[in-house]
């Protein structure tokens, strides 16, 4: 990301772009752990503070829970997803809500 005009970079913030991390699942399957903005359309964009974890696969959304983290979370949003990425893919989580729930209450340190 560039700097802006007056010499200092942007602010990165989950608000306007979630973190995706994709992992393979034991059973060949791809899934994608996305970390960004609840997509409500009741709620103004720039009101909604609330940072949720989505599974997706095949396009399709396997599961959705909602984190502790807060909009301006980036780089431990990026943690959390790789953190979840990995145990999918060693098969210690499951593409569940249920599964992935108890991490999504934490934030990375």
């Amino acid at each position: 990301m560039a700097p802006a005009p007056d010499g200092y970079a942007p602010a990165v913030s989950l608000r306007a772009h979630p973190v995706e991390e994709t992992a393979t699942l034991p059973d060949g399957r791809e899934v994608v752990v996305r970390i960004g903005l609840l997509d409500d359309p009741y709620i103004k964009r720039r009101e909604n503070d609330t940072i949720t974890l989505d599974l997706l696969i095949g396009g399709e959304v396997e599961a959705t829970v909602e984190t502790v983290l807060e909009p301006q979370h980036a780089s431990e949003a990026r943690a959390l997803a790789r953190e979840v990425a990995t145990k999918l893919e060693s098969g210690e989580l499951k593409p569940t809500a249920g599964s992935v729930e108890h991490i999504a209450l934490t934030i990375p340190g």
